[in-house]
């Protein structure tokens, strides 16, 4: 049986800062395999890295350790009863310190549950929502609004909404790194070398399925525990299930598409420099067609949703370099097919200088949605 990776031995010159911590090309290698096989055990990992079983578990446990990755349970909330993905942008005073910022976020807006992802730099910031409706998303943004401009940490402008309903956009990318990975680590793929790569989508089923009280606070507990075994979650007060029940719902949960498992390296740790927010706003008698938005999704695409004339990317990369080569072939590209009209200048974050206030943070809307207000039965 032909191995499933190869290992191209070629090292890239990188920003070495005090967060880097170099690794070895084997933990290279298993690093890359758990992101893109996170649903694999390590007996089956270690097959298609070529690797010997014990090499595999000894070096996951020492990335583990090291908190090189982190272990979710991304619920697809548009079939549980949410509607809308929604990101805010704001744009802040540099006077205030980014500390005292942070900390009213963190007692004012970074509460509702709603927001899954947000980090900010002295000078800007953004968060990722989900929520039940418009006016679930609105209230968080007057809330900010109110809040920022009565501190004066906003500059002359209010934060940008930018809204994507389930039923209207596409969410191409969600924060898979195989990618990423793939192209910084210089790792060569042999599955299906001669085809083109397509992302898989992301919250395109919209189909809402009814769950029982059970069920629901299985998945609200796997969402919490991600790492936690089906005995001890069973055990759980609010759960109280034997551990074959809990693995019972756990598959099923997973084959019909309502959790997924994911696994995302820290990008920081391993030398990753920069993540820059773009924002796109599409020509309205020229709109972008599905191969033109494969054309801009490129290896460094981490986060990515749009609607027929608007998107929002997220990328990260290695280098200033790299990001100004990626930030011009995707700018040539649409200009070329008059498919850009209005475009704010890209946002960039720098690693060392960010600070991420919500990490993936998707048990507090998974609870709110699926069990406040909700009779015992």
């Amino acid at each position: 049986m032909d191995n499933y990776i190869s290992k191209v031995v070629i090292w890239k010159d990188r920003i070495m800062t005090e967060s880097y911590k170099p690794l070895t090309k084997n933990e290279e290698l298993v690093l890359y395999g758990l992101v893109k096989f996170p649903d694999k055990n390590d007996k089956q990992l270690a097959q298609l890295l070529d690797m010997k079983d014990s090499t595999l578990t000894s070096i996951k446990k020492r990335l583990e350790e090291q908190k090189f990755f982190k272990t979710l349970y991304i619920p697809m909330l548009n079939r549980l009863g949410c509607e809308i993905l929604g990101i805010i942008s704001s744009t802040f005073n540099p006077i205030i310190p980014l500390e005292e910022r942070i900390k009213i976020t963190s007692e004012k807006i970074e509460t509702f549950e709603e927001i899954f992802f947000s980090l900010g730099e002295l000078e800007k910031g953004f968060s990722l929502s989900f929520s039940k409706d418009f006016s679930s998303f609105a209230n968080i943004n007057e809330v900010r609004t109110e809040t920022f401009g009565q501190l004066g940490l906003l500059e002359n402008n209010t934060p940008t909404e930018l809204i994507f309903p389930f039923k209207l956009s596409n969410i191409d990318s969600f924060f898979a790194c195989d990618r990423i990975l793939e192209d910084y680590f210089n790792i060569a793929s042999k599955e299906n070398p001669d085809e083109p790569y397509i992302r898989p989508k992301w919250f395109e089923d919209g189909s809402i399925k009814p769950l029982s009280l059970k069920e629901r606070k299985v998945l609200v507990a796997l969402i919490k525990n991600p790492n936690m075994t089906m005995e001890k979650i069973g055990e759980d007060e609010n759960v109280e299930l034997s551990r074959h029940t809990v693995a019972r719902m756990k598959r099923k949960f997973l084959a019909e598409g309502l959790i997924k498992k994911m696994i995302i390296p820290d990008l920081k740790s391993i030398g990753f420099d920069i993540m820059v927010f773009y924002t796109f706003r599409f020509n309205p008698n020229h709109p972008p067609q599905f191969e033109d938005f494969e054309m801009i999704n490129s290896k460094s695409t981490l986060f990515f949703a749009h609607r027929k004339f608007n998107a929002v990317m997220l990328s990260v990369y290695a280098t200033y370099a790299d990001y100004k080569e990626d930030k011009m072939r995707k700018f040539t590209y649409l200009k070329d097919q008059n498919i850009l009209t209005y475009n704010p200048a890209p946002k960039k974050y720098v690693f060392d200088q960010m600070e991420i206030i919500k990490y993936f943070k998707f048990a507090p809307i998974t609870e709110k949605i699926l069990l406040s207000d909700l009779a015992e039965e």
